[in-house]
């Protein structure tokens, strides 16, 4: 079993990273740390560069935790992918940072958190960039 962590390069994700961390330290499970693009974008700003990752990664290491990283491209919808993800990794934890939007915003764009917090077949652990002081150690 793993805890998998739905990281993209912003405050919300460093929460969830590090949220990650100490969940994965706690329960002594491998950290996977999940950073997807929509497959065929030339730009895509949820992707985090290598060096980011790797930094990422180390941080996990840093606490004890055993890290890997993996960037599955995604095609149609992100949160059902990322919910494959979870069911193929066997994780016994999600975790998932969360960004404000306006109301109007979630029923445009919908919300990729929503559906998973929604459609998730195991434990989702939902953090805030400002919410909560989460350290990894």
């Amino acid at each position: 079993m793993s805890i998998i962590v739905g990281f993209v390069p912003t405050p919300a994700g460093e929460a969830a990273l590090a949220a990650g961390i100490s969940e994965a330290k706690l329960r002594s499970q491998e950290l996977v740390i999940v950073n997807s693009a929509r497959q065929g974008a030339l730009v895509d700003k949820s992707v985090a560069a290598e060096d980011v990752l790797a930094g990422a990664a180390q941080q996990a290491a840093d606490a004890g935790v055993t890290a890997r990283v993996i960037q599955p491209p995604y095609q149609h919808d992100l949160a059902d992918e990322f919910l494959d993800v979870a069911r193929q990794e066997d994780a016994s934890l999600i975790v998932i940072g969360l960004r404000h939007r306006t109301q109007v915003g979630k029923f445009i764009l919908g919300s990729h958190a929503q559906q998973i917090l929604m459609q998730a077949d195991r434990p989702v652990l939902a953090v805030k960039a400002d919410g909560g002081n989460f350290q990894a150690g």
